[in-house]
């Protein structure tokens, strides 16, 4: 015997009841407890639901589910940073790696051209970091529309959050090479600034971009209903 929609959604309400807050460790949980329902069904078919539902979950003893949502979780995190790790893989491939060089290199011409007017660094550095702000924001507020819409949170999503308030930390890195203000700086310094602006550059592109977007197909792959919640 195979549970209903309406008996799945009280699965789903469930777990919410007992703290599970993210859509996809809830489906984790949801699909376990379905499975040993029906395994338990097979044996006894006059079981209730709620019956089999609490024989269920007196099996995760004393603290509920919260031991097992922390290994969910970690497992998601473990496979939500590989999936991010191949994302980024993917994206260095030849003619971007070559784009990206010449990047450098442009970066590094201008900045040698004006590097006796110390301010070009410091406003190329500050257009990197409000693009990141407002994007970070942007960001924000589009999750929390998303949740306020359909009720629902996602780790994923949360996951690659961090990665991009993580990210502009990189602006840290940035800063050191433009400590100063010479009339003349050394060719080595100028080519570390071009270098670090463009590593930020890309950093601000896949973090707020690529992986955003990869992680909105994975979820749709995943989680078939997520499409229909949006």
């Amino acid at each position: 015997m195979k549970l209903s929609a309406e008996q799945i959604e009280k699965l789903y309400d469930f777990t919410r009841l007992h703290y599970v807050e993210y859509y996809d460790l809830q489906s984790e949980l949801v699909d376990h407890l379905a499975n040993a329902i029906e395994e338990q069904w097979i044996v006894n078919p006059k079981l209730s639901f709620e019956e089999a539902l609490r024989v269920e979950f007196k099996k995760f003893g004393v603290f509920g589910f919260m031991e097992v949502v922390e290994k969910r979780q970690a497992a998601l995190n473990k496979k939500y940073n590989k999936m991010v790790l191949r994302e980024l893989k993917t994206f260095f491939s030849i003619p971007k790696i070559m784009a990206t060089f010449s990047g450098i290199g442009l970066v590094y011409y201008v900045v040698k051209s004006f590097q006796e007017s110390f301010e070009i660094m410091s406003w190329l550095i500050g257009i990197l970091v409000v693009i990141f702000i407002i994007g970070l924001f942007i960001s924000s507020q589009m999750r929390k529309k998303e949740t306020a819409k359909t009720g629902k949170k996602w780790l994923l999503k949360e996951i690659i959050f961090g990665y991009s308030s993580k990210a502009g930390m990189m602006n840290i890195l940035v800063q050191f090479a433009i400590n100063g203000s010479h009339s003349s700086y050394p060719e080595w310094l100028l080519g570390l600034f071009s270098f670090l602006f463009v590593l930020l550059l890309l950093t601000e592109y896949i973090v707020l971009v690529l992986i955003p977007s990869k992680a909105a197909s994975y979820l749709q792959q995943t989680y078939p209903e997520y499409e229909m919640m949006q």
